[in-house]
């Protein structure tokens, strides 16, 4: 084994010295690339009072739904609660602290992190409360605001001979990230899957730690490098769990008379 071999004997060994309290970034969108045989290991091992940044919270029994079902998760940095009704009944009965972020830019905080970027100006976000603040982040047990967002900076720039208001948005880092990917070599080199690449790469490199699932481990040279979506100098630990892992899908939707419909 040599020091660029970054792979490990199993999801547990990968996140055995993540601590309580560490700040997290998940890959996936919905149930697509989710990295659950380390969200399963995180779980068996009691890791908690985790800061997990991801587009949204899985479903209530999959995905990081079984973190948060499991009180692990402090605070969550997402743009979408919808699907995850126990993410919904946290958030409003005070249970959980929720920062929510333009789905946008919360990829571009991301790639900002992991690209060495402090923070960014956008459009995203002007006009609202993203920018005004008065966002709640945590309500109190009566129902009432505890902690609500603070106002951000409003900069206007000239594009195109027109004024502009443009919010800043601070990057994102943190201490450990957790991704999925349908091929990786010894050396961290990943390829996703399709749309299973989504928030995936971006929650990689914000990560002063990756771990990275692979469906199918391959030995180095293996991977065409026009191929490669995420280069290994991103990675640190690479686990395989094998082709036949779990997949759901949180909703699916089909014709009459087309295979798998009604009529079919």
């Amino acid at each position: 084994m040599t020091r660029l071999d970054k792979v490990v004997p199993s999801a547990a060994v990968a996140v055995a010295d993540v601590p309580d309290g560490a700040s997290v970034a998940v890959g996936g969108f919905g149930l697509c690339g989710n990295p659950v045989a380390l969200i399963t290991a995180l779980l068996e091992q009691g890791t908690r009072d985790l800061h997990v940044v991801s587009n949204n919270c899985g479903v209530d029994d999959w995905g990081l739904g079984v973190l948060l079902a499991a009180d692990r998760i402090r605070r969550i940095t997402a743009s979408y609660v919808g699907e995850n009704k126990e993410f919904a009944r946290r958030y409003l009965a005070g249970e959980l602290e929720v920062e929510l972020t333009p789905q946008g830019t919360l990829a571009e905080k991301l790639r900002a992190g992991g690209s060495g970027i402090a923070a960014f100006f956008t459009q995203t976000g002007v006009g609202t409360q993203v920018a005004e603040g008065g966002l709640p982040q945590r309500y109190d047990a009566d129902g009432g605001v505890a902690l609500a967002s603070a106002p951000k900076e409003v900069r206007t720039f000239v594009v195109d001979g027109e004024e502009r208001e443009f919010v800043l948005e601070e990057a994102v880092t943190t201490d450990v990230s957790l991704v999925h990917a349908e091929v990786g070599d010894r050396y961290g080199n990943l390829v996703f899957h399709r749309s299973a690449r989504n928030f995936s790469p971006l929650a990689a490199m914000a990560g002063r730690l990756c771990i990275a699932q692979v469906e199918q481990l391959v030995e180095p040279g293996a991977l065409d490098p026009d191929e490669v979506h995420l280069p290994g100098v991103f990675v640190h630990r690479v686990v395989e769990v094998g082709s036949d892992i779990e997949k759901r899908i949180e909703r699916r939707t089909v014709r009459a008379g087309a295979p798998g419909g009604e009529g079919a």
